[in-house]
């Protein structure tokens, strides 16, 4: 499956967001909650995200929204992941369910479209 991820060194945050279908403040709220999620900033200062730390983000989401752990919930689930070696994985499994979703939302869109255009 192709990676939805553009082939790029570094993401502002509102590609981040735009990605990962989450608000700028919850982002930001999220990066004083997990340590593990520090983005660098760039010489005027502004968030800079990696492709690692989009997954880790994916993963995140997935926790919280999806699964409805608290973030002292997520924080442990991440932990035991790292120990056992298990968060590269866990972070790439988000993102290709994910990736998963979003293509099912839009196909079943374009059935809409298809079908509103016939009946029309």
């Amino acid at each position: 499956m192709p990676d939805r991820i553009a082939k790029k060194e570094y993401y502002s945050i509102g590609e981040v967001c735009e990605l990962a279908d989450l608000k700028p403040h919850a982002l930001r709220y999220w990066e004083s909650q997990f340590s593990s999620l520090r983005p660098k900033k760039n010489s005027a200062g502004n968030r800079v995200y990696r492709r690692k730390e989009i997954k880790l983000i994916q993963l995140l989401r997935r926790l919280l929204y999806t699964e409805r752990y608290t973030i002292e919930g997520a924080k442990n689930k991440l932990n035991e992941l790292r120990k056992g070696g298990e968060l590269s994985e866990a972070s790439r499994i988000a993102w290709d369910r994910e990736t998963i979703h979003d293509l099912r939302r839009e196909a079943d869109d374009l059935v809409a479209l298809l079908a509103n255009t016939e009946a029309g």
